[in-house]
């Protein structure tokens, strides 16, 4: 995993989604980390903090490892009858075996302390703890048979996760499934959290994260150093599939360009949806001192080389000054406990000189 905005990332180690499910899966969440927890400095504080805390992101990040809560594992409290997204009310009653159906929510449950009880993953879930789980989706898409196999107590799903007749099937056959909104920007951590908290009959675990997510939320914002608010370019690439897209609001990625002092390129100029087709003449015209991209999508179109070749991009002085960040991909738009560390990392490399 390289965090740093001036290298090339990792190759690819999985095949390209359809366009649909590839941008569904910029949703996708993640777990914790005590990176961000370390102690925060005053506002304006110097690059060399920022760099600091950056530093000590990436170096957990890299890791690519989760730690939850202190102190023991949470004992679930159950039953319990909780909201689905679906617009069902779901009754747990056994949190024994747990199988989350989506990366980000897998990171959550592990912070939360029960990491022990789930039995098999998404194939968006690629930390460390649950690489030796059983995969349970086909490029992306849920296999209900899989599921099944696993004999879970409890599935956790998202709105984006399908198809709609696996998710049925797995009802049907009596598991009880809460469906979740996707996590889209900063305010979605807590919410999030808290539902998949109270889902699992651990409401305490749940507060206890949201109050370790929203210090080193507060710590991160504080590393902005004072003075002007550069402006960043979300560019959403997939080389080999022709897509190139330009964030803009609600991408998610303004939400986390703001939290890290600097404006969305993509919402200045006006774009009111979360992606749309990139453009030389929007790209030029929305003049991005820096370009923000995930790993992989740069690897997409060969790099730093490649993008810049790419018409505008050269045009703009992100483009010209080589001024490229990049992080993981199921990292950058998790919106979950490892959020503050994306915050840490952007803060230093947008805001350098």
């Amino acid at each position: 995993m390289r965090m740093s905005g001036r290298s090339r990332p990792s190759p690819w180690r999985r095949s390209l989604a359809p366009l649909a499910l590839a941008v569904a899966l910029l949703t996708a969440g993640c777990g914790g980390s005590p990176a961000g927890s370390s102690s925060g400095s005053a506002a304006g504080a110097s690059p060399a903090s920022a760099g600091e805390r950056a530093a000590a992101a990436e170096r957990q990040l890299r890791k690519n490892t989760l730690t939850p809560l202190e102190g023991p594992a949470p004992t679930p409290e159950l039953p319990v009858t909780v909201d689905s997204s679906d617009g069902r009310k779901v009754t747990v009653t056994d949190a024994s075996r747990i199988l989350p159906l989506n990366g980000g929510v897998a990171e959550t449950v592990f912070t939360l302390g029960l990491g022990e009880q789930v039995v098999g993953r998404d194939i968006t879930a690629t930390f460390a703890e649950a690489k030796k789980l059983p995969l349970v989706t086909r490029a992306h898409d849920v296999s209900a048979e899989s599921v099944l196999s696993l004999r879970p107590t409890v599935v956790l799903a998202d709105t984006d996760t399908g198809p709609a007749e696996a998710i049925d099937q797995i009802r049907d056959a009596g598991v009880p499934v809460v469906v979740l909104d996707p996590a889209t920007n900063l305010a979605d951590v807590a919410a999030r959290t808290t539902r998949v908290a109270e889902a699992l009959g651990v409401p305490g675990a749940g507060k206890k994260l949201n109050a370790r997510v929203d210090e080193e939320l507060a710590a991160a914002r504080d590393a902005v150093p004072a003075g002007s608010r550069p402006k960043v370019a979300f560019l959403y690439m997939r080389g080999s599939a022709a897509v190139y897209l330009m964030g803009g609001k609600g991408s998610g990625a303004d939400s986390l360009i703001d939290a890290a002092g600097a404006v969305d390129a993509g919402v200045e100029t006006g774009l009111d949806k979360p992606f749309t087709p990139l453009t030389s003449e929007a790209l030029v015209a929305a003049r991005p001192d820096v370009i923000l991209m995930m790993d992989k999508g740069l690897e997409s179109v060969g790099g730093i080389d490649g993008l810049v070749d790419i018409p505008g991009i050269a045009q703009t002085p992100a483009g010209a000054d080589r001024r490229i960040v990049t992080l993981e991909d199921g990292v950058l738009l998790s919106f979950g406990p490892r959020t503050p560390l994306v915050i840490d990392i952007l803060v230093d490399r947008v805001h350098a000189t």
